[in-house]
């Protein structure tokens, strides 16, 4: 059955088009995380903590550019579709959406081709390597096309590429190159799962909007593109960057071994940060039509109820994976275990952002010059604790792992000032509170945290195998009993036709 049209709003409105995403979301999360442990098995075993660590700083700049290179299209095109749904080809805009990005994207992959130091800090790398260039316009043009296929209520796509056939792809080529070029094969097995991913996205766009006949470039209409996503490009990329930032200086600091490790503890605690960053094509959608009609209201209410669905279940992923983190990243190998504490602050990260992210949500749209500086002020503050951390470590000579902790650390202690700082933006723009808090999260955490206890006394085997289930049981009955009213369970609801209670 084909997607719904631009301005179709499935039953039960908006609040249901918002769980309907977040389902599939969830089962995304699921999937990916099925599929990421094997990647971080196989390149812990098999290529180690300072291969790891090397592939790390050449990804922070290919990922940052290639969001930069994506022109704000990645959020500002609901807005430019929602513009154009009384007239205009939706393929014709998109259209100009993926000829600029892949325009800026080629001119970038050129430029680290011929100065491939930003990406090789360590002087370390083989022509193989420098390859990895190939992803930054793959990258730009794929999350255009999902942001595209989100505006038409079509999560499902962005599952199967992000959760199903990326992480499978270079899970399963991580292997397979090792046994070929086990210098550069992470390079490879990347660079393979990102087309993948391209394909896999490219398939449904093209039968949903159709090839653009009659379209035309236009350089004007380039440039204007360029000039208005300039802002949420900045914001996108700086988003991005407060989660790169600490690999970098890490880099700059702390041997490659120590680097590898940090990556793998930043891994597992970026799949629950892909719950809430996947929410906002959806959310684009459904806050741009309520700014046409400026109901301020019910975008404070969208806010808040997505703002405590991701809170939700993020504190619960967070204490599933942290409190038996020595044994997840022992997987990785015995020396991975040392990065058990960058790992518990970078899972409170996670939790403490994401009142950041739906606020910003709804601040790209109403307030993105006031986003943009309070985004820049973030990772400014980020880059400075981190750094006075560095410092602090060498000064009174600690234990180098000692560093990826206090990395990890100061990314929370930034996101969650961003959080407050965002949130009394939007509050005071749209008249109405922004708060994502409720009181069940205590609750329900006391209760993980007693089940988790108990678990972590079993064999690694069995605290692995059932205590994350159980952690996770025990958390999401409190939520659902004492958390969770109405409106919170259609998240849960198949049907469509869902009769949603105005709160």
């Amino acid at each position: 059955m084909s997607p719904p049209a631009p301005d179709e709003v499935p039953a039960g409105g908006d609040i249901a088009a918002l769980a309907r995403g977040g389902r599939t979301n969830f089962l995304g999360f699921l999937m990916r995380l099925a599929a990421r442990l094997p990647f971080l098995f196989i390149a812990g075993r098999l290529y180690g903590a300072a291969a790891l660590g090397r592939f790390a700083s050449a990804l922070v700049i290919v990922e940052l550019l290639a969001m930069v290179c994506t022109i704000g299209e990645k959020r500002g095109l609901a807005q430019r579709l929602s513009d154009a749904d009384e007239g205009g080809d939706p393929s014709h805009i998109v259209a100009d959406g993926l000829l600029a990005a892949l325009i800026a994207a080629s001119a970038v992959a050129v430029f680290l081709w011929l100065v491939p130091a930003p990406m090789f800090p360590s002087g370390i790398y083989t022509t193989v390597d420098k390859l990895l260039v190939l992803a930054v316009p793959a990258l730009a043009l794929t999350e255009i096309v999902l942001a595209a296929q989100a505006y038409r209520y079509d999560v499902g796509t962005t599952v199967r590429a992000r959760a199903i056939v990326e992480p499978w792809t270079i899970s399963i080529m991580a292997a397979v190159y090792y046994l070929w070029v086990p210098q550069s094969g992470l390079q490879l097995a990347y660079l393979t799962s990102i087309y993948a991913a391209l394909a896999t996205a490219l398939w449904p766009f093209v039968k949903t909007y159709g090839l653009p006949r009659g379209w035309r470039p236009h350089p004007g209409r380039m440039l204007a593109l360029t000039v208005r996503g300039a802002p949420l490009a900045a914001a996108d990329a700086i988003e991005w960057g407060t989660r790169r930032l600490d690999i970098f200086i890490l880099g700059l600091f702390a041997a490659p071994a120590a680097v590898g490790i940090y990556y793998i503890a930043q891994q597992v605690a970026s799949l629950p940060q892909k719950l809430k960053s996947s929410f906002d094509p959806i959310l684009g959608p459904v806050i741009t039509r309520a700014l046409k009609d400026k109901d301020y209201e019910a975008i404070a209410r969208q806010v808040c109820q997505v703002g405590f669905w991701i809170t939700a279940m993020q504190a619960g992923i967070a204490l599933a994976l942290g409190i038996p983190g020595e044994a997840i990243m022992g997987l990785v190998g015995p020396k991975f275990v040392g990065g058990t504490g960058a790992l518990a602050f970078l899972l409170a990260a996670e939790v403490v952002a994401a009142t950041a992210v739906v606020s910003e949500s709804a601040l790209i749209y109403i307030a993105r010059f006031r986003n943009l500086t309070i985004s820049v002020a973030t990772i400014a503050l980020q880059a400075g604790l981190t750094v006075g951390a560095m410092l602090l470590i060498d000064r009174y000579g600690l234990p180098e792992l000692y560093r990826a902790a206090a990395a990890a650390l100061s990314l929370a202690l930034a996101l969650g000032a961003a959080s407050l700082a965002k949130a009394l933006v939007l509050s005071r723009i749209l008249g109405h509170s922004i708060n994502n808090w409720r009181w069940a999260l205590i609750w329900a955490a006391a209760l993980a945290v007693v089940v988790g206890e108990v678990a972590i006394l079993l064999p690694e085997w069995a605290e692995l195998i059932f205590g994350i289930p159980a952690i996770l049981l025990a958390y999401g009955w409190v939520i659902w009993r004492r958390g969770f009213g109405p409106e919170d369970r259609v998240l849960f609801r198949r049907t469509a036709d869902v009769a949603v209670t105005e709160g």
